[in-house]
């Protein structure tokens, strides 16, 4: 009895298998969903670490080492002559494109590679010291003190070689003449190049939130990721920017960086809006994160003035837009006025309660897939 219902089951499965697939083949593959965080939640006694895309380096080849003074003496023959060795060459600084890495903040501010190995006798040359390879990651700029671009890693295993290790010197030996055939003197190994460069990224995430101080742009990151930026009731709770990954059903990760708070008059510098304003260029997408609680359209034309402002056609990039705190008070009065303001989709959310939270997800992910499918259309255009 029970094994006729086993073979029931399985002809009933077989059967229902080719419609399956007939089916698929008609309606197409379904479309890309957020997933929720596999991963425990982040724990509370680590402290959050911001994202650092912009680092001022020093950085130093190795010294070269010096070369040996040394007369050979060997059996029956004391004057044998000059056998010192040569050294061994400094190591370079060499800055490797990966995509290992995500942010600049693992560099130190200065960097020194190992000098190299002084020569010894009996024509033993130094050892060459090995060079010191940092990795970066993909789009990384290079630009020395004058503003001028030195290097751009933009393809994977690019590397640029910021400073040269000092040659090894040359031992005494190098240095025997018929008239000299013993010289006391050898060469020193040469210093290493030394260079200072502001190390700068071309793309730091794919989306960028911006908005006013207290908009709640900490709070949406914390909803949509495992990333922990403070959270206050004070206005410039975030100074630094953090990144958050959102992962979708088909492994695409997009990375979701909170921008500090921008105000009036910050492409005039005004509350470290430069700063915070360098961070916003660095973003593929931007979402406007508006206070529906407060004017929101006065919001979102200050926003795009500031942007203007600070470099022409920095507010133009692809762009949404999500009223915020729409479980307040008076916030659908407020909505109103914002859709009739503005001739695109507006999405109200609360990142506090988790309204929205998952549409707004798929919103992004369609906003970044178009922006994508544009850039490799024009990019074929301009082959051709």
């Amino acid at each position: 009895m029970l094994g006729g219902a086993v073979n029931w089951c399985v002809r009933r499965w077989l059967r229902a298998g080719p419609l399956r697939q007939a089916a698929r083949a008609l309606t197409g593959p379904p479309p890309p969903v957020p997933l929720a965080g596999r991963k425990a939640a982040a724990s509370r006694r680590t402290a959050p670490r911001p994202f650092v895309d912009w680092r001022r380096l020093r950085v130093t080849g190795g010294h070269g080492g010096n070369g040996c003074v040394s007369l050979a003496r060997v059996y029956r023959n004391p004057r044998a002559g000059p056998d010192g060795g040569d050294g061994g060459a400094g190591g370079h600084v060499i800055f490797q494109a990966s995509t290992n890495v995500k942010g600049l903040g693992h560099l130190s501010s200065v960097l020194t590679a190992e000098p190299g190995e002084k020569g010894f006798q009996n024509d033993c040359h130094g050892k060459t010291a090995p060079h010191l390879i940092v990795q970066v990651p993909v789009g990384t700029m290079f630009q020395s003190d004058d503003g001028q671009l030195r290097a751009s890693l933009e393809v994977e295993g690019a590397m640029f070689v910021a400073a040269r290790g000092g040659a090894g010197g040359r031992g005494n030996k190098y240095f025997a003449t018929d008239t000299n055939q013993t010289p006391r003197f050898a060469e020193l190994g040469a210093p290493g190049e030394s260079f200072a460069y502001a190390a700068e990224l071309r793309t730091m995430a794919d989306i960028g939130l911006i908005g006013f101080p207290n908009a709640g742009k900490s709070t949406l990151l914390r909803a949509i990721s495992r990333a922990r930026p403070k959270v206050a009731a004070y206005p410039f709770t975030t100074l630094q920017p953090y990144v958050g990954m959102v992962e979708y059903s088909d492994y695409v990760q997009l990375a979701v960086a909170d921008i500090p708070g921008l105000i009036r008059d910050a492409h005039k510098n005004r509350g470290l809006g430069v700063a915070f304003l360098r961070h916003v260029q660095r973003c593929t997408c931007l979402l406007y994160v508006l206070d529906v609680s407060c004017r929101p359209a006065e919001q979102l034309r200050v926003l795009q003035h500031e942007l203007d402002m600070f470099q022409p056609g920095l507010a133009r990039r692809p762009h949404a837009l999500v009223a915020n705190k729409c479980d307040l008070p008076g916030a659908e009065d407020n909505l109103e006025e914002l859709r009739e303001a503005v001739d695109m989709r507006v999405l109200p959310i609360s990142a506090k309660m988790g309204t929205n939270v998952t549409e707004l997800l798929c919103y992004l992910r369609t906003l970044h897939d178009e922006h994508s499918q544009r850039t490799e259309a024009e990019a074929t255009v301009n082959d051709l």
